[in-house]
């Protein structure tokens, strides 16, 4: 049998080069939509949702939300906190909403606390990487339970995310029976100004519905004060004075200019805090 000559090795290996530059397309092209993912903490798998922007919907690295949901959405399954709040928006959205979004979940009877902040943090983690997600246009936001843990992951993060929107959450305990609470001021004389405080430069819009009597509106309106006292960065508050606990549908759906606002924050980092983040300049 004759040995193929150098002119069909080349021909043979451009065609294995195409392949698999096809296949590797092909995965890119299904890595979009709402996939699944799973992240290990304390020994325990944990499913939650990527929401994969279109090649259309981006240009080069894309922006990056993590939506913490609320209690209703808590369990094991991976999917729930895609049902409400940000999820069905960016679903009727997903032609053109052009950023990553990344759906953690809280177990059954847990907050967002301890482990919990952990396991959120590594599921943003590694959907950024895998999806080429900007790491200085990365964003919070989350809803009643959620909006609790907004608090509770940007002050243990207080140099990762370029903009909050904490939606009908709040800081102080307001039910004896659960723990929900944003433990990291929960021992300060005055929980909204230590907030406010520790997170003056990173611009927040707050929301909340001015009928809700499941979170009342007390402490978003004491934060909205303490921002404005002591902020350097855009601090917002919006009220809805129609709106019920159900403020995320007025916030997500209903409020057009929160996207141009939100994508338009991006984090200012000197040399040294992009050498320590792992970002190559140009």
């Amino acid at each position: 049998m004759e040995r193929p000559g150098i002119a069909q090795r080349l021909v043979a290996a451009f065609a294995t080069v195409l392949a698999l530059s096809g296949c590797a397309g092909m995965r890119a092209a299904a890595d979009t939509g709402f996939v699944t993912r799973t992240v290990e903490i304390d020994g325990a798998r944990r499913s939650y949702q990527v929401f994969v922007p279109s090649a259309v919907a981006r240009r080069e690295s894309a922006p990056v939300i993590l939506f913490l949901h609320g209690s209703g959405e808590r369990g094991d399954d991976g999917r729930t906190p895609t049902l409400v709040g940000l999820g069905p928006y960016v679903r009727a959205h997903a032609a053109d909403f052009p950023a990553i979004v990344v759906f953690p979940q809280v177990p059954d009877g847990q907050e967002w606390q301890g482990a919990n902040v952990r396991a959120a943090l590594a599921a943003l983690d590694a959907a950024t990487r895998e999806f080429n997600g900007d790491p200085d246009r990365t964003y919070l936001t989350g809803l009643s339970m959620g909006g609790y843990g907004v608090w509770e992951i940007a002050l243990a993060e207080p140099g990762r995310f370029a903009a909050l929107v904490p939606v009908c959450g709040a800081v102080r305990r307001i039910r004896p029976e659960r723990d929900l609470q944003v433990t990291a001021v929960a021992g300060e004389a005055d929980p909204y100004a230590a907030i406010a405080t520790r997170l003056s430069r990173v611009p927040v819009w707050i929301f909340h519905g001015a009928k809700d009597d499941v979170v009342p509106t007390h402490d978003d309106r004491m934060l909205a004060r303490a921002f404005d006292e002591v902020s350097t960065a855009d601090a917002r508050y919006t009220e809805f004075p129609d709106a019920d606990h159900n403020a995320w549908d007025a916030t997500y759906a209903g409020t057009p200019a929160l996207w141009p606002w939100l994508f338009a924050q991006r984090l200012e980092r000197n040399e040294a805090d992009a050498t320590s983040a792992g970002i190559t300049r140009p």
